[in-house]
């Protein structure tokens, strides 16, 4: 499960910001909204998948906690969003992005681009 997907639920977000003080039981978790136990589990369950909580089984209870290092690619994501608004303009390029402007994105690049753009 992705990270992003699994953050765009409130009541999963909610649930997260619980375990910020310390391990929670699981049935504790869900006293504060209005869902079943099910419900809850299954949101525990997509936290889990997406590396953001993790459970310990202490005798008959699992109590969560909450994996910080599962936060890693929204850290990343803020970091290179904020490096990104401290740049000069036309400076925020990443490698997944390799045009920061769309005069980059459209200047031809190659023999053939060039070729291409005179045939326009």
């Amino acid at each position: 499960m992705d990270v992003f997907t699994a953050l765009a639920d409130p009541v999963r977000r909610d649930l997260l910001i619980r375990l910020t003080d310390g391990p929670v039981r699981a049935g504790d978790l869900g006293d504060r909204h209005f869902i079943s136990r099910p419900a809850v589990s299954r949101h525990l369950r997509v936290l889990r998948e997406a590396g953001l909580v993790d459970a310990d089984l202490v005798g008959r209870e699992r109590f969560y906690h909450l994996d910080r290092a599962g936060l890693e690619p929204v850290l990343a994501l803020l970091e290179d969003l904020s490096a990104g608004a401290r740049a000069e303009p036309g400076q925020g390029r990443t490698p997944d992005r390799p045009y920061a402007t769309r005069e980059a994105r459209r200047a031809p690049r190659g023999p053939e681009d060039r070729a291409h753009a005179a045939r326009r």
